[in-house]
């Protein structure tokens, strides 16, 4: 992203200019009376530059801080803020903005940024990370080289979820959890379009979502319950099935790690060799496993000898490591083999194995603390503050009572998308492969479900697609090519029935340019290189069907299925809730 704000266009100039005049009150007259003639995905866009008028403001940014907004239905808003933010100051490119700062009730804090130059009728509204409790306009994701997004052509939002600060505390207030759990993002895109429209006098006519990991989780949000929000959706890594994930997974792999005595059996030393042997194991000649599902590697190929100690040049793996394997390449299960989440870490993720063994035996992992704030606080009716990964029990009574308790909610694993599809909303889910916090193949199973209820995957890949990324570790980074542009096509797939048959992904040198790249292809088709070219070429791949993807089986116990969702809310002085979608 550095590098694309870093980018010199034609027209930047301009838009410079438009900022200053802006800063002594002359913006409308250098904004000009001529409106684009309607909003545009990328491919069309890119033959504009920020120097185009598009819709100009109709209002001065100061007025927006006078507006009235407590009466909007269902989300009463105030706004705290409205500045000019000059172009050289915006993060996400550089345009000038109306920078819009607010609250809607009780404490959902938002940021909107609105383009005083060049808008293009679009709304873009971004999740967070983990547990939120901040507003961060700073992290688009799936959105490299977007040049509506660097150049003005969205106005931008996103919020904190309704809370405070990343600790799982406040989900002790009813409001506050449902907040979180699926209101707080329908509540600022209902108050945002108003924003928008009196800013501009006149409504978005398209709006977008892009969000990963818990981003993933409010985008699914989105399309499940408030399925006429967005016309495209872009959801990476999705924390969708929040419950399974975030008890059962993340203690999974704590009670895995630190089974010897309480001491971790796995240290971050160990994650080179291991994975070194993981790739030679697979077959991997290019650092990556490009379908790890149909590799059969065993930990116990490599268990050392009678008498062996392991080493960087022979490295060897003792028993107690050789279980602690086996159980995160397993994934959590209850006591009839069940699995309690529907995914297990995946071969070749190892690297990327940071959030889930510590860097010495005595110290906690990710994965402690991350189970200890979502049991101690956000799972059950009260505060439980002595509660670590050690109490969480892998069976089948824990698992149904703690569903019973949250998955209402909390969760977003409704395979229903049929009124998200008849408002003819587009959505791309992706995940990294060599993803360490959210196993890929629970956003899989999500995705077969789907195609099993929506008919097929003809209708499904009608409006849903799914892009698998070889080597990529959670919403980013690790060993494969990372940066992509899911957002350029979801517009394009909305604006002109563009469906994207691939997505070509980059990896960044340290200069910022590109030193590899590779297609992925939707769910369940691979890039395998059959050419014989370079593998740092995306040239050098076609598309193959993986018949380890399309037939993986998933031995669910939570399972999905539609209709278990309620919306809660203060009636009369009494929290009620009730069946159904919000």
């Amino acid at each position: 992203m550095a590098r694309l704000l870093a980018r010199w266009r034609p027209g930047r100039a301009a838009a410079l200019l438009a900022a200053l005049a802006v800063l002594v009150g002359t913006v409308l007259s250098l904004a000009g009376s001529q409106a684009a003639s309607g909003p545009v995905g990328n491919a069309a866009y890119t033959a504009a530059t920020a120097a185009d008028a598009g819709t100009p403001p109709a209002i001065d940014c100061t007025a927006v801080a006078k507006l009235d907004l407590a009466a909007i239905p269902g989300a009463p808003t105030a706004i705290t803020s409205a500045k000019v933010m000059a172009a050289d100051a915006n993060s996400l490119g550089t345009w000038a903005a109306c920078d819009v700062t607010g609250l809607v009730a009780p404490q959902i804090q938002f940021e909107l940024r609105l383009p005083l130059t060049g808008w293009q009728q679009n709304y873009l509204q971004v999740g967070c990370g983990g547990n939120c409790g901040s507003v961060n306009l700073n992290n688009v994701p799936a959105a490299a080289d977007c040049t509506p997004l660097t150049d003005g052509g969205f106005a931008v939002a996103t919020n904190n979820e309704g809370h405070f600060n990343g600790s799982g505390v406040f989900a002790t207030d009813p409001t506050l959890r449902v907040d979180f759990g699926y209101k707080a993002d329908h509540e600022v895109a209902v108050a945002a379009k108003e924003i928008i429209k009196r800013f501009y006098g006149r409504a978005a006519t398209h709006s977008y979502f892009s969000g990963c990991s818990q981003g993933g989780h409010q985008a699914l949000t989105e399309a499940q319950r408030y399925p006429k929000d967005f016309n495209g959706i872009v959801a990476g890594a999705p924390a969708n099935n929040w419950t399974a994930l975030n008890v059962f997974a993340h203690a999974w792999n704590a009670q895995a790690v630190y089974s010897d005595n309480g001491r971790a059996t796995l240290t971050t030393p160990d994650l080179a060799p291991l994975h070194a042997a993981v790739l030679k194991g697979c077959g991997a000649t290019d650092g990556v496993i490009t379908d790890p599902l149909s590799c059969t590697w065993d930990p116990a190929s490599i268990k050392c000898a009678a008498g062996q100690t392991s080493t960087p040049d022979d490295f060897c793996l003792n028993a107690a490591q050789v279980t602690t394997l086996h159980k995160l390449y397993a994934g959590p299960h209850d006591e009839n083999g069940k699995l309690l989440y529907p995914g297990w870490q995946l071969l070749g993720s190892e690297l990327n194995w940071d959030v889930i063994v510590p860097a010495t035996a005595d110290t906690p992992s990710g994965d402690q603390n991350f189970v200890k704030e979502t049991i101690r606080y956000m799972v059950f009716p009260n505060a439980r503050p002595t509660l670590t990964y050690k109490d969480v029990k892998f069976t089948s009574a824990y698992f149904n009572n703690l569903l019973r308790l949250n998955h209402a909610t909390y969760d977003a694993t409704d395979p229903d998308l049929s009124a998200f599809k008849a408002a003819g909303g587009k959505l791309i889910l992706w995940h990294g492969l060599g993803d360490q916090h959210i196993p890929a193949v629970g956003t899989m199973a999500y995705y077969k479900a789907v195609t099993k209820t929506m008919g097929g995957t003809a209708r499904t890949e009608s409006f849903a697609r799914l892009f698998l990324l070889p080597g990529v570790a959670h919403c980013g980074g690790g060993q494969g090519p990372n940066s992509f542009d899911a957002l350029s096509a979801v517009m394009d797939w909305v604006t002109a029935g563009k469906a994207p048959a691939s997505l070509v992904t980059n990896r960044l040198g340290t200069d910022g340019g590109t030193v590899a790249s590779r297609p992925v292809f939707p769910y369940p088709y691979i890039a395998v290189n059959t050419t014989g070219g370079p593998a740092d070429r995306a040239s050098s791949y076609t598309k193959q069907l993986s018949t380890a993807e399309r037939d993986v089986r998933v031995d669910y116990l939570g399972g999905f299925r539609s209709g278990y969702e309620t919306v809660s809310s203060w009636i009369d002085g009494k929290w009620v809730t009730r069946p159904g979608k919000s």
